[in-house]
């Protein structure tokens, strides 16, 4: 049973709202945070990355910095910039990118849910990484990242979603990237209900992106349970900010790997290594990408190679069958001796969203060989998650990206 609720909002005025949305802050280092908070002084940015206010020499975990971030957020929401709902809604998020449209339901999920393992993970987290966003939702007193959630399709969630867009959106703007981002309230008690209801009545859902934002925001919430012995269980600092979206309209995009060396082997030979694990034959660039489950390809030396896993080798287990996880078990780490991907400084990845020519330029600039991977599906994430197992990482690329700042949840609402 998922508790989703609606909640009261903070969110840009309507003449704001397109200015002030910003990619997720983790996607920038810190030179293009800074750079992109000079060139757009409203974007959220600055308040999701603080750190650009100050000298480039300064620590960007300095207190200083997380106090930057709570006194640019309440001035903005003082100044009007930011409106502050006092009803609890939920809200409509619709994304579309490329000709293609996906609907999410912007609310707030339970920490005990995330504890209770009824909102499913698939990765592990980082505590060093946790422990910058603990300190900027809990200095900022607010949530301001969404967590990126997914469910399985709901005939009474999708009717009452299409009902409240036929209303006129609060927010409907063009992002810098070409995706156009709509915005709806859904403030009808009734329409409200159903969808409380239809979650309620859901084994799980499931973190599809923002594992470290979902940990990290359970983490400030069981801090305050202490500071508030008698708590009741309907503060806000019991739920996080999350958006939901339907499995059917997910993409996910590939995510792809190169490598820095071939562990003292000519490409010859390495190729030869390659070809007695996987069938393997040379393609053109226009049927370099793979089609299917099952196959990769590598760009090798100049050339591309579909390769293929053979059946006998497939394994029957929800991570161990991952495409990302054939090549590494069979091919990187016996043949290379990349042992740990997560900290090997042989490999790096490469977002779907990059194209395929980027792994060529890097094997001419950097590396010595790239593999282009089939895409990961929902099914094949929500199977390992309900095993209760981990997957590899960098198995998946979301698209598009969720925008911060159109959505915030305070912690004292």
């Amino acid at each position: 049973m998922a508790d989703i609720r609606p909640f009261p909002c903070i969110r840009p005025c309507r003449e704001k709202a397109a200015d002030i949305a910003a990619l997720p802050y983790d996607v920038y280092n810190r030179k293009e945070a800074k750079q992109e908070a000079v060139n757009n002084p409203d974007s959220f940015l600055n308040i999701d990355r603080p750190e650009t206010q100050f000298p480039d020499d300064m620590d960007m975990y300095d207190e200083k910095v997380y106090q930057k971030a709570h006194d640019l957020l309440w001035k903005k929401i003082e100044d009007g910039t930011f409106i502050r709902e006092e009803k609890p809604c939920y809200y409509i998020y619709e994304l579309t990118m490329d000709g293609r449209t996906q609907t999410g339901i912007v609310a707030c999920a339970s920490i005990d849910d995330y504890l209770n393992h009824v909102i499913k993970k698939h990765e592990n987290t980082r505590a060093e990484k946790e422990a910058d966003r603990i300190r900027h939702v809990d200095v900022c007193n607010a949530q301001t990242g969404p967590i990126f959630l997914a469910y399985r399709k709901d005939a009474a969630v999708s009717r009452v979603v299409a009902d409240t867009m036929t209303k006129e959106p609060v927010y409907d703007f063009l992002s810098v990237d070409g995706i156009r981002h709509r915005v709806f309230v859904m403030e009808e008690e009734e329409r409200i209900q159903t969808v409380r209801q239809a979650f309620c009545a859901m084994q799980a859902v499931y973190i599809a992106d923002g594992h470290h934002r979902a940990a990290s925001a359970v983490k400030v919430g069981l801090q305050r349970r202490k500071a508030h012995p008698g708590y009741t269980g309907e503060e806000a600092f019991h739920y996080f900010l999350s958006v939901l979206f339907p499995d059917d309209q997910l993409l996910i995009m590939d995510y792809n790997r190169v490598v820095k060396d071939l562990a003292g082997m000519t490409a010859g030979e390495f190729l030869d290594q390659a070809a007695k694990i996987f069938d393997l034959r040379k393609v053109t660039n226009e049927a370099r990408r793979p089609a299917k489950k099952g196959d990769f390809s590598m760009y090798l030396d100049g050339n591309w190679y579909l390769c293929t896993g053979r059946a006998a080798d497939i394994p029957k287990d929800p991570v161990k069958s991952l495409d990302v996880s054939l090549l590494q078990d069979l091919l990187l780490e016996p043949v290379l001796g990349i042992h740990d991907p997560k900290t090997d400084a042989r490999i790096d990845f490469v977002g779907g969203i990059r194209g395929l020519d980027e792994l060529e330029r890097r094997v001419k600039t950097d590396c010595a060989a790239a593999f282009a991977m089939y895409p990961t599906d929902i099914s094949e994430l929500f199977a390992v998650a309900d095993a209760g197992l981990l997957m590899p990482p960098k198995s998946t690329w979301f698209e598009p990206k969720l925008r911060s700042g159109l959505f915030i949840h305070a912690l004292d609402s």
